[in-house]
């Protein structure tokens, strides 16, 4: 017999919460997440879990400690409450650009977190777009490792249709993801040469690839200060390109994010509702994974392949 299934929600997500209910035709769980006056995080599950599937939704994006927090307070919970499993959804993995030692004597957060969300009792972790692939190595329990490239192609294909275009990575880093968007669009590529001199400080050296006249599309995985993104988009519009468009998985928009995109000479700049709206700007297109994500619970709790959604 097939165990209940209940889909939770911190206070990061609740509105991509619900949209996962509507579609997995389950109604968001009934649990208090609030604060004491001291910050402490408090969570209390106001229905019965013992046995159920319990999935929590939850980004560890801004506020990231408080996010977290609440995310491994809300797992505690179900575990005390001896839900049958507890899966940790999430849409954006904080901590995840810090997947290794850059100098020494410094931290590799990511790895710490993955322990921190397995000792809070998590039986499985899903997740869109991590920063990097090897934080999957991090976990001592399963992980599924989404894609939100499905529901970005589909949105450029229909936008781009006998257009000229060409898929730009920012960095030599994002080769990878921008040869995969490139392949299914049947699309150009091209690479900026990108040198950090510090952190969130970038300088576009050259464009290697051809972008004159050419629809150009920036892909990334997120987008925090926006500094590196606007860069590149000038560095390709000063190349001769007809437009630019940017998309990335990840709205993280920190500092002066929104005010650059709002400045820069990109026409549009398509993400997803992985972590909260931010600001309402005319050029930022939000795309839903609520059904990716849904398809993935679903899959998960009928113990179905998900594999085809990797793509």
């Amino acid at each position: 017999m097939l165990k209940a299934l209940s889909i939770f929600s911190g206070n990061a997500n609740r509105p991509l919460a619900q949209e996962i209910c509507r579609y997995v035709e389950v109604p968001l769980g009934n649990a208090n997440v609030s604060a004491f006056s001291d910050g402490e995080s408090f969570v209390e599950i106001s229905e019965n879990v013992r046995g159920v599937n319990c999935f929590v939704v939850q980004s560890t994006c801004k506020p990231v400690n408080q996010n977290l927090m609440e995310l491994l307070v809300v797992i505690d919970a179900l575990k005390r409450a001896s839900a049958g499993s507890i899966v940790a959804v999430i849409p954006y993995f904080g901590y995840a650009r810090q997947d290794r030692k850059v100098r020494p004597r410094t931290p590799i957060s990511a790895k710490l977190v993955a322990d921190l969300i397995t000792a809070a009792g998590a039986d499985r972790v899903l997740s869109v777009d991590l920063h990097a692939g090897q934080i999957q190595g991090f976990f001592n329990i399963p992980l599924d490792h989404l894609y939100a490239m499905p529901v970005m192609i589909d949105y450029l294909r229909e936008k781009l249709h006998g257009k000229d275009t060409v898929i730009v990575s920012p960095d030599a880093g994002g080769v990878e993801r921008a040869r995969a968007y490139s392949k299914r669009l049947k699309a150009g590529l091209a690479i900026i040469d990108k040198r950090r001199a510090a952190p969130n400080v970038s300088e576009v050296m050259n464009i290697i690839g051809d972008v004159e006249g050419k629809h150009a599309v920036i892909i990334d995985d997120l987008i925090d200060t926006a500094g590196t993104l606007t860069q590149a988009a000038d560095a390709v519009k000063a190349k001769g390109a007809e437009s630019v468009i940017a998309a990335a998985s990840h709205a993280v928009f920190s500092g002066p994010a929104l005010s650059r995109l709002e400045a820069s000479c990109m026409d549009e700049i398509i993400v997803t509702n992985s972590t909260p709206r931010q600001g309402e700007i005319e050029k930022i297109t939000y795309l839903s994974v609520a059904k990716l994500l849904g398809e993935a619970i679903k899959r998960i709790h009928h113990g179905d392949s998900i594999s085809s959604l990797f793509v």
